[in-house]
């Protein structure tokens, strides 16, 4: 059990290390567009077309130092998205605030809700004709507007973004609340929305073109080096790794095969299945920015402790149920976007899909592992992995004695704590026994029930 811990955060520690040394590698897969002349300026592209959450804003951080180590003039976002989670956004938002290189945004189509408070935040604006941006406001899975906590947060964000970049900061608020107001340009009782025209005239957009190079070339970069991220092999795995129904087969797998293999000790491709399924489980997850360390840790504990309640504490008691606990709580947190100990901004649904997911793919991976017991073992492939043999009498074998069945209906006393399993004094012999029900203390008294394979039987006298 030592060394597949230790192998397991060899692993995470080995896929951390190659996810870095990637953020630092992206020149090799950029794209880069040439203009030759003395006045020649450098310009990054990032590509925001996709839902905002934990995936974007990893990519985000690679493109921004990337653009900071080749000496970027100018960062241009090329954003067509309908939003995405809150708090992702807000920390793009406030790289953006934060960057010393000029972050502009080209909106392609659409920059709704998280996409609208990116884009605020960036120092210019460009739009496509027929563009559009804001409707802010926060929304669960179903499409249905959050408790007003969570308004009042995006409300507050907004306009604070707008006044750092000196736009309208009521006009921020009214793209969140349809209740604000402002004067000829929301008395709707509608969450704004602008159009680019729109955008243009209240100080939300500096222009409207229909390329990338349009933006460029008429707003003072008339000669220009392109470098665009492009998303790597490893960012693509973990992209489709962290896909529910895949983290669903996992857990299945994790699962299914600790539980088989505790049915069948020894037999050993269980557990190195729900090893493997654990590292693909965990660790996309965790590059991605939804696993936190906390929570790896509390499934190594989780697996810790059911290795002692099988191996040092016979029976299944606190440690087991702590173990079993903490596995699936780690399971469960891992797919929840909360940031460290805060589920302040976590929306209840999350949590409860998140859940939901658990709990079905552990249930269908113990019932499976049920039935793979019995199947896979008595195949003719496997059967060397059962033993077959037959020992006959005849053979010189010799069957285990049937004394200690005289002992039925004998008292005695309890020499060591019954969990289920311990000894037994009985007529000054210690006998190895188990308690038929419960737990039974050291020197309690006891009487044998019965004798079943080659096992006295005891409970409380």
């Amino acid at each position: 059990m030592r060394n597949v811990l230790t192998f397991l955060l060899s692993v995470l520690f080995f896929l951390s290390a190659i996810a870095q040394n990637d953020s630092i590698s992206t020149d090799s897969t950029a794209v880069t567009e040439t203009a030759n002349s003395s006045e020649t300026k450098r310009v990054y592209k990032f590509d925001v077309k996709e839902e905002i959450g934990p995936g974007i804003w990893r990519k985000m951080q690679k493109a921004f130092d990337e653009a900071e180590k080749w000496n970027a003039d100018l960062i241009l976002i090329h954003m067509n998205t309908y939003g995405g989670m809150v708090i992702h956004a807000d920390s793009m938002r406030t790289k953006i605030l934060n960057n010393e290189i000029p972050v502009w945004v080209f909106i392609d189509n659409n920059a709704a809700s998280a996409g609208a408070l990116i884009s605020i935040a960036c120092d210019s604006i460009y739009m496509r004709k027929g563009a559009n941006i804001g409707a802010a406001t926060v929304v669960n899975q179903t499409g249905e507007a959050m408790p007003d906590k969570y308004q009042s947060y995006m409300r507050s964000t907004m306009r604070s973004t707008a006044e750092a970049q000196g736009r309208n900061p009521d006009i921020a608020e009214a793209m969140v609340d349809e209740s604000i107001k402002v004067a000829g340009v929301s008395d709707s009782g509608k969450v704004l929305t602008f159009t680019a025209i729109e955008a243009m005239e209240h100080g939300f957009c500096e222009g409207m073109h229909e390329s990338v190079k349009e933006v460029l070339t008429e707003n003072g970069y008339p000669e220009y080096e392109l470098k665009t991220f492009e998303v790597t092999a490893l960012e693509t795995f973990i992209g489709w790794m962290v896909n529910p129904a895949i983290s669903g087969i996992l857990i299945m797998i994790i699962i299914g095969g600790i539980y088989f293999e505790l049915q069948t000790p020894g037999v050993g491709f269980p557990l190195a299945a729900a090893v493997i399924a654990a590292l693909l489980y965990f660790t996309p997850l965790y590059l991605e920015g939804l696993a936190e360390n906390w929570e790896v840790i509390l499934f190594l504990v989780g697996i810790a402790l059911l290795a002692v309640e099988i191996f040092v504490l016979p029976g299944f008691g606190v440690a087991g149920i702590a173990g079993a606990a903490f596995i699936m709580a780690s399971l469960i947190l891992s797919l929840v976007g909360n940031v460290g100990f805060d589920f302040e901004f976590t929306m209840p649904s999350e949590i409860m899909v998140a859940f939901l997911t658990v709990m079905l793919s552990s249930v269908a991976g113990f019932f499976g592992s049920i039935y793979l017991a019995k199947k896979l073992l008595t195949t003719s492939a496997l059967s060397s992995l059962v033993l077959s043999s037959v020992q006959n009498k005849e053979d010189g074998f010799i069957g285990v004695s049937t004394q200690e069945s005289t002992l039925i209906g004998q008292a005695g006393v309890a020499a060591t704590i019954l969990r289920p399993a311990g000894k037994v004094v009985i007529d000054n012999e210690t006998y190895d026994a188990t308690a038929l029900s419960g737990y039974i203390d050291k020197g309690e008294k006891i009487v044998v029930v019965k004798f079943e394979t080659a096992q006295l039987f005891v409970r409380k006298a």
